[in-house]
């Protein structure tokens, strides 16, 4: 036979973590170099993650920051230089408010020891903070994501007389997961919403959303029983059927307002996927009767490209600035963010400059 050819790409791999911080008002007492850390073994790398409670920055100013340090390369001589990003928000463990906004740090690592430049995550005197405080503990989301090269390794083609290789059916796991979903066999633990009872299984959803691993397998150990406020029975299985199946019908999400409700949702649980699958559905139905309310409910939940679509739309003609401007939905979005009419006008003038 003849040998195999081989091939050097990119590659990304990514690990999500919780870190919690209890007894967090004692952080106060901490300085500015001690700091709380998290081991972290990854694929085939061992890093660690660093919570300084008491980061200075250049104004004075006290944020809660951290910082990615690699530990060592399992097998690596000499050990490889990796591209890693940490990824940081917070999270609330009870599910009652979204994520905070995301930031991350791309560093480059070639040896044990490199660290990341320090990610400023949150002031401590900002009163954002306070919402995430539950019973003065602060939980904060990680992801690491590597980028490395890959060696992939490419067969050399199969002579005739060697017979067919057979083929590789399609993946039926979330076909499989769709039917537990519906079955319900195993259930372990029921949620309440709208007065209608939704079974599901715990070690799924922990697996799918941060915030259900931290609310079943974390300190908190809600029952066997959760009733969820501030949602559409609809919406709620929905979501479930997401996460047991990694999709959303369109006719679904061709429903009157389930875009909205399922990327608040989503946001609310940590489900970065189904997100991204309603912007993309709200981005292609913005249209002047709409766009104030896109652009609300993307200043709400942090969809930066959403929101960007909703300024471009509404500022590329006077005339279109001047029919949204008399819209209900703009009312309401002006109430609720009175700086979005200075926000507007500054991206109008850009507008004419280019």
């Amino acid at each position: 036979m003849e040998p195999a050819g081989c091939v050097d790409l990119t590659g990304t791999v990514s690990s999500v973590h919780l870190l919690k911080i209890n007894g967090y008002h004692f952080t106060a007492t901490m300085t500015q170099a001690e700091y709380i850390k998290a081991l972290w073994d990854f694929d085939g790398h061992a890093w660690e993650v660093r919570c300084y409670p008491q980061h200075p920055d250049s104004a004075g100013f006290s944020w809660v920051a951290l910082k990615l340090i690699l530990l060592g390369e399992a097998q690596a001589h000499p050990p490889r230089k990796v591209r890693a990003t940490l990824s940081c928000r917070l999270v609330d463990p009870t599910g009652k408010i979204g994520a905070s906004e995301e930031k991350s740090k791309t560093s480059a690592f070639s040896r044990p020891q490199d660290c990341s430049s320090p990610i400023l995550l949150v002031r401590r005197d900002d009163t954002k903070l306070s919402a995430y405080l539950n019973n003065d503990s602060v939980t904060i989301q990680c992801t690491i994501t590597m980028f490395k090269e890959l060696d992939v390794v490419i067969p050399a083609p199969v002579k005739e007389q060697e017979g067919p290789l057979p083929i590789v059916p399609p993946s039926d796991l979330h076909q499989h997961l769709g039917e537990l979903f519906l079955s319900q066999n195993g259930a372990d633990v029921t949620f309440v919403v709208g007065g209608e009872s939704f079974p599901a299984h715990k070690s799924i959803l922990a697996a799918r959303s941060p915030i259900f691993e931290v609310v079943f397998f974390g300190s908190i150990k809600e029952g066997n029983s959760w009733r969820v406020e501030d949602m559409e029975a609809d919406v709620f299985r929905a979501v479930l059927r997401f996460i047991y199946t990694d999709d959303v019908p369109a006719a679904e999400l061709d429903e009157s307002s389930m875009a909205e409700h399922l990327l608040a949702a989503a946001d609310r649980y940590g489900l970065d996927r189904l997100k991204v699958i309603c912007e993309r559905k709200l981005y292609a139905g913005i249209n002047v009767d709409t766009v104030a309310a896109t652009l609300a409910l993307a200043k709400q939940h942090d969809c930066s490209v959403l929101k960007a679509r909703c300024v471009e739309f509404i500022v590329g003609s006077a005339e279109r600035f001047g029919a949204v401007m008399a819209t209900e939905g703009y009312k309401h979005l002006a109430a609720r963010y009175p700086l979005v009419l200075v926000e507007l006008v500054k991206a109008a003038a850009r507008g004419r400059k280019n």
